[in-house]
């Protein structure tokens, strides 16, 4: 499988319901100059694990944003859909006001181009770290019936910034607050012997 890690995202233009329910015409992640993007790909609207994913990333939108990142989602249904789906209530099955874009795909341009597209019929769970520059930092695939972690994404995204500002890097599962280390010989040293004495 080809990785998208460490290439430009792929660009694309393509109609969204945005959080206040307007219709853009023409979205592009050319809307959010000098902020890093999370875009997720999920099945279709109206399903059973998507909307407890979309709801979870909504209650952390603030966290997200927070950290200079905005939140977009994208499936293979048409902006219509979209809008129709926020304005069915979660007890019948839909999202609610969620306050991210929604991106219509149904052509399945956007899906292939970020190489999530399954069976040319619906995007796998696919989540892409898109840095300022526009390039794509990290990225994870679940597939169908595997709902996502919300937390990791969010530490993953830390450890990003973290790493943009310091010149250290981000050791196996590092959080804010932890030593990181040096990318140097010495640095790997120090830290790990820092490691064995927290943990004596």
């Amino acid at each position: 499988m080809s990785t998208l890690v460490r290439q430009p995202a792929p660009v694309f233009t393509a109609k969204a319901i945005m959080g206040n329910d307007l219709i853009n015409e023409s979205f592009s992640l050319d809307l959010f100059p000098d902020r890093f993007v999370l875009l997720f790909f999920y099945p279709l609207d109206f399903t059973f694990v998507c909307p407890s994913e979309i709801i979870a990333f909504d209650e952390s939108l603030q966290e997200f944003l927070d950290l200079d990142c905005e939140v977009v989602g994208v499936s293979v249904d048409s902006h219509h859909a979209h809008l129709a789906w926020k304005h069915t209530p979660v007890d019948r099955g839909g999202i609610g006001p969620i306050r991210f874009p929604l991106v219509g795909d149904l052509d399945k341009s956007i899906a292939r181009r970020y190489g999530v597209l399954a069976d040319e019929e619906v995007a796998l769970r696919g989540s892409f770290l898109i840095d300022p520059e526009r390039i794509v930092r990290h990225m994870s695939v679940n597939d169908l019936d595997l709902g996502r972690g919300i937390p990791e994404t969010l530490r993953i995204l830390k450890a990003l910034r973290h790493v943009r500002q310091t010149e250290e890097v981000c050791p196996a599962n590092w959080e804010p607050g932890m030593p990181a280390m040096v990318p140097n010989p010495e640095g790997v040293a120090e830290y790990l012997k820092r490691i064995r004495a927290d943990r004596s």
